[in-house]
């Protein structure tokens, strides 16, 4: 009997080594603010996907050829020109969206919204949340939640919604969990050199499972409660958030980047932040044991 289990031990472990990786959608397209770390973002959860090699990435990129706004003193020619390229653009956009139709997105485990801004031409709203909800994953990273201003029940699945920000600082993160795949590695704070950190409106701890969070305002240094980064079950799916990412250099390791603010070590724990969160929300990883 002992060499039976031995066996269905070692044959556990061999099918667990050769899973199939899960399938990640990642969507980095915006109608609002288009951040200039989105490139970067997208090579670095390239990167990451390949090294873990526990799930692959496929991605969902802004369609070319958005047309720069009309000036003001336009013609009415200049005008329908302007227009006629938009209405092409737009098309081009939705398009692009259909991955994130009920029908296609069968296909995947999860969908990360990378600094994703305005109001998307989702094919079904309601079906996206569904699909979510009955146990996928959703990894939303910084202007995640710059997303779908007036579509409540996104912000209700995310768990807080953009309001605003103040100009770059510095900031300690408190680890709120450091048994989380996301947060196990900071240790009990995290100092960040240079940011951008927003503040939220429809966000509550109590709906939430804080993972970082500021004990101090990050502009006027008034004591309270001011939200990093979460995590959260949606029905039976599984919601991770950070609002970290701004800035290229919170995302790359690269030491060669111009105007670096932060050291290395800052992106490269970043990126096991962004990992670890993944991990969590795919059912990878549940929780890192205390080292």
């Amino acid at each position: 009997m002992k060499i039976l289990a031995s066996l269905l031990i070692i044959a556990l472990a061999v099918t667990a080594l050769h899973a199939e990786p899960k399938k990640l959608l990642v969507v980095t397209t915006t109608t609002g603010f288009r951040h200039s770390s989105i490139a970067t973002a997208e090579k670095v959860l390239a990167q990451l996907a390949k090294d873990s090699g526990e799930f692959t990435v496929e991605f969902v990129q802004q369609p070319p050829g958005k047309p720069a706004d009309v000036k003001k003193d336009a013609t009415d020619e200049q005008k329908a020109i302007f227009k006629a390229a938009e209405e092409k653009w737009e098309a081009s956009l939705a398009a692009a969206l259909q991955k994130l139709s009920p029908d296609s997105l069968k296909n995947y485990d999860g969908v990360v919204f990378a600094s994703t801004t305005g109001n998307l031409p989702l094919p079904d709203k309601q079906g996206f949340l569904d699909w979510i909800k009955a146990g996928h994953a959703f990894i939303g990273l910084h202007a995640a939640s710059d997303t779908f201003h007036g579509w409540p029940d996104f912000a209700a699945m995310l768990g807080g919604e953009f309001a605003h920000h103040g100009r770059q600082v510095g900031v300690e993160c408190l680890n709120q969990d450091p048994q989380s795949p996301a947060t196990a590695h900071l240790g009990k704070s995290w100092t960040i050199a240079q940011e951008e950190i927003y503040q939220f409106k429809n966000y509550d701890p109590a709906t939430v499972h804080d993972l970082l969070i500021l004990d101090k305002h990050p502009e006027s240094g008034a004591a309270g409660h001011f939200a990093v980064s979460w995590n959260k079950p949606y029905g039976s799916g599984k919601v991770f958030y950070t609002s970290l990412g701004h800035r290229e250099d919170v995302w790359d390791t690269d030491s060669a980047i111009k105007d670096r603010k932060n050291d290395p070590a800052i992106s490269k724990a970043y990126q096991q932040h962004v990992l670890g969160g993944i991990e969590w929300a795919l059912g990878l990883k549940t929780t890192v044991p205390v080292q």
